[in-house]
């Protein structure tokens, strides 16, 4: 099952890969909050078409309030932090800031879960973030001026996802992964429906295009519904600290697809960064295989 754990953080990693570019073009026609509860509930409706063949919520009132305060953090504030702050900053900067997120996983993995911070992960949290440094090419970044409140939102954004990433593999461990996705987008809505009632009131919705349509979407059903379960998934079945380094495939596919979809060519750079990023996964795969092995061994004796 590790193997799967690790194809799911993988694929909900690509997956958010393209989500910045999308959504900095969504956010000039959307406001962020707006923007954001659409995609809880189109991720809340992906899910409850599952939730019946799932065994649907039948689980301890603990349990579901667990799961909904992990969803206010990750959703409702991580989320909405994010949004806000790739509205007011950079695509490039929202890439490289969110990228701090696995640090912040293994860091909380450790305080909260009494998770072991191995030289392995912590040496491939090193190769890996030099990779994200090198893929996103700090020349494209500016964090300063005009740019600093989206910057600290984009921080915010990147702790409180730490946090929430830990806190839903807690509860998840105790509830199916659709469940417990289900009831976290629940927790998001409290936060994200009441600043988007006043964003359409004081800002308003500008004009909805086929392709702005198309953009809400991909946010809410694959971005939210497929990846969230995905990611969730993969915590449900890993440590954290190894999922951490799992999110590290996001900023190589985005800068992969947004130079695709603007027909540049990939520079020397984007191909080092990479071959560190997969160096680094494929150190804490293998310290992981080898430990496993070792437990396997122990219970064997």
């Amino acid at each position: 099952m590790s193997g799967f754990g690790i194809f799911a953080g993988l694929a909900a990693a690509s997956i958010w890969g393209g989500m910045y570019v999308v959504s900095k073009v969504v956010l000039e026609v959307i406001p962020p909050f707006t923007l954001l509860s659409l995609r809880l509930l189109l991720g809340i409706v992906s899910l409850a078409v599952f939730l019946p063949g799932q065994g649907g919520l039948k689980w301890p009132l603990k349990r579901l309030l667990a799961a909904f305060l992990a969803g206010f953090i990750g959703y409702g504030i991580s989320l909405g932090l994010q949004f806000v702050g790739t509205h007011l900053s950079t695509a490039a900067n929202a890439a490289l800031v969110t990228s701090a997120s696995p640090a912040f996983i293994l860091i909380f993995g450790i305080w909260i879960l009494g998770e072991k911070a191995t030289w392995s992960r912590v040496a491939a949290l090193i190769l890996s973030s030099v990779g994200v440094i090198i893929v996103i090419d700090p020349r494209s970044v500016f964090l300063g001026g005009d740019l600093a409140l989206g910057n600290i939102a984009l921080l915010g954004a990147a702790l409180t996802w730490g946090l929430y990433s830990v806190l839903i593999k807690k509860v998840g461990a105790q509830m199916t992964t659709v469940a417990v996705s289900f009831i976290a987008f629940l927790g998001g809505l409290p936060m994200s429906l009441p600043l988007s009632a006043f964003e359409i009131r004081t800002v308003g919705i500008g004009q909805i295009t086929p392709g702005i349509l198309l953009g809400v979407l991909y946010l809410g059903v694959v971005s939210t519904g497929l990846a969230m379960y995905l990611w969730n998934k993969s915590l449900d079945l890993l440590d954290a600290g190894l999922v951490s380094l799992l999110f590290f495939a996001q900023p190589v596919v985005g800068v992969g697809l947004g130079t695709m979809l603007l027909g540049e060519e990939l520079n020397l750079g984007f191909w080092i960064g990479a071959l560190l990023i997969g160096g680094g996964l494929l150190v804490a795969a293998r310290a992981e295989s080898t430990s496993s092995t070792r437990g396997s061994a122990d219970a064997s004796l």
